[in-house]
């Protein structure tokens, strides 16, 4: 992402997805596109606590961000979070939405149709929104009906928001490596 830099601040402008798989450092970068940001950070977080382990990674996650950030725990409704906090100055990080597709096929959610009114909010809004999201598609087919139903989806839900997005990384150890940013003439 080529930020706009003025004074050593710059703005969180236009879309931006995020892509990588487990532990790839995916979050750590999303979050330092906001560095410096003149923005209001909202984080919204759609992991729920459902053990001690989620809940010690979700307080990591907390503690890492500064305190400049309001961070919102939604695991379902992410368009009416943003439609609520979207006025000029808010930037949103939605961290995740291979997580957010899980919480909705565990709540028996229609998640194809939930994924393209995502979509279709993100391309008919002016939103300044980095979204995080793992791509499972890089390993082997998953033996179980419901691992591969949910890889589908999540490649799926991949494919839409990178259409959408006007910048896309994909990250690998750590490093961030640009698949997509805006055409200029």
């Amino acid at each position: 992402m080529q930020p706009n830099l003025t004074n050593n601040t710059r703005k969180v402008c236009g879309k931006t997805l995020v892509l990588g798989g487990s532990r790839s450092g995916k979050s750590a970068f999303a979050e330092s596109l906001f560095q410096n940001c003149e923005n209001n950070k909202i984080y919204i977080a759609t992991a729920q606590a459902m053990d001690t382990e989620m809940a010690s990674r979700i307080d990591k996650h907390r503690q890492q961000r500064d305190e400049l950030w309001q961070t919102i725990e939604e695991p379902l409704v992410i368009i009416t979070t943003i439609k609520k906090c979207n006025i000029t100055g808010n930037a949103f990080l939605v961290d995740c939405l291979t997580i957010w597709l899980s919480n909705l096929i565990h709540a028996g959610r229609d998640v194809e149709r939930e994924s393209h009114k995502l979509s279709q909010y993100l391309a008919n809004n002016n939103v300044d929104i980095v979204m995080v999201s793992n791509e499972v598609g890089l390993g082997i087919i998953p033996e179980n009906a419901l691992a591969r139903q949910f890889s589908d989806y999540a490649g799926k839900l991949n494919q839409l928001m990178a259409q959408t997005a006007e910048n896309v990384f994909f990250i690998s150890a750590g490093l961030p490596i640009s698949l997509k940013t805006p055409y200029k003439k």
